[in-house]
């Protein structure tokens, strides 16, 4: 090895036997160094016939012991047809017949999502092509007056544009419209007659401005309004034969109910994969009659209830607030939530749906 200017250059000099001393004991190295012995003369020389303290030659370690060489196992050979090698047990490092598929066996669901790893399984066998069914072309219109002139901002299209790209189609430009009756009528049919889907947010409750659930009244309605909070008032249609779906214009309510309910149109899942965790805090549910979806922070298997007094978005005490949580951004920060109609106990397991599994 080389060592810098500032020191002696030294190299190991693997191809040499070990030498032992006289007594029998093995030799030890001697230190790389270039300063003579205390009783050498100015005029002593080296063998090459150079002065110790101008030489540049290297200096040589030698090996204190004889290397140890590990024996490599026989190559394998053919002879009279057949392959030798060493000892194997039979079917090592064999895939049986029928192990990466059988006959007649059905691989995939029809409307299951293929990733692109299950490229390399349909090409092992056979498969160049499958049939698909084509992405969605989404529509998204936000409504409100405030938002469509600016006033505030669109808090859900960019969402569930995200959404709609995360369950494998494609997201049209948002749209807006004031809360006038024509406006919202004219902009719902226009959509739906360029699009495959329509999202809409806001304008499905009982108020004076809310005209996107008369406009939907006046085509093929599906249904209006869930037993769920945050997110009951969604509601869908068949328009000029586009399903529209209509969702309440608070944030996590619009969110809960797009994973809840518009998500096995797009995804054609209805599953609900779930973790388990234990409550810290006791939470009441305001009624008996209906389900909530809970939002939660997990820490290992705790689960705190995001809105909490005791959380970082201390909106309630002990009773569940679905419409303060509906209207908070802040909400979004939770890891998951949990579907329940009864309260939540401290010590007992409450089954919570992680947001990675429906986004």
């Amino acid at each position: 090895m080389t060592g810098s200017n500032h020191g002696p250059i030294c190299r190991i000099a693997s191809s040499r036997p070990a030498r032992s001393r006289s007594n029998g004991s093995s030799s030890v190295a001697r230190p790389c160094s270039r300063t003579p012995p205390p009783n050498a003369s100015p005029s002593t020389r080296s063998r090459d016939g150079r002065s110790p303290r101008t030489s540049t030659r290297p200096t040589t370690f030698r090996h204190t012991t004889t290397p140890r060489w590990t024996a490599t196992p026989p190559r394998p050979t053919v002879a009279d047809g057949r392959l030798t090698t060493w000892d194997l047990a039979a079917g090592t490092s064999v895939h049986r017949q029928g192990t990466t598929a059988e006959a007649d066996e059905r691989l995939f669901a029809a409307g299951e999502r293929l990733a692109p790893r299950h490229a390399a399984l349909c090409r092992d066998v056979g498969l160049d092509t499958v049939p698909v069914r084509e992405r969605f072309a989404v529509g998204i219109v936000a409504t409100g007056t405030e938002i469509h002139e600016g006033r505030q901002p669109d808090r859900d299209s960019e969402f569930l544009a995200n959404l709609v790209r995360s369950w494998g189609h494609e997201p049209a430009s948002p749209r807006t419209v004031p809360d006038d009756p024509a406006a919202v009528r004219e902009t719902i049919e226009g959509v739906a007659a360029d699009h495959d889907v329509v999202l809409t947010t806001g304008g499905t409750s009982v108020g004076a401005a809310d005209h996107v659930s008369s406009t939907l009244a006046g085509h093929d309605p599906l249904f209006a309004g869930v037993r769920l909070r945050p997110g009951r008032p969604v509601m869908a249609a068949v328009v000029d034969g586009t399903p529209v779906v209509a969702l309440p214009g608070k944030p996590i309510a619009a969110h809960t109910a797009a994973v809840l309910v518009a998500r096995p149109l797009f995804a054609g899942k209805t599953d609900l994969p779930t973790v388990t965790a234990i409550p810290k805090r006791r939470v009441e549910m305001p009624d008996a009659d209906r389900e909530y979806a809970l939002p939660v922070v997990l820490n290992d298997d705790r689960a705190t209830a995001l809105g909490h007094v005791d959380s970082s978005l201390p909106l309630y005490d002990d009773r569940f607030a679905p419409g303060l949580v509906a209207a908070s951004t802040r909400a979004t920060l939770a890891d998951g939530f949990v579907l329940t109609e009864t309260a939540l106990e401290p010590g007992e397991p409450v089954a919570v749906v992680p947001y990675p599994s429906v986004e």
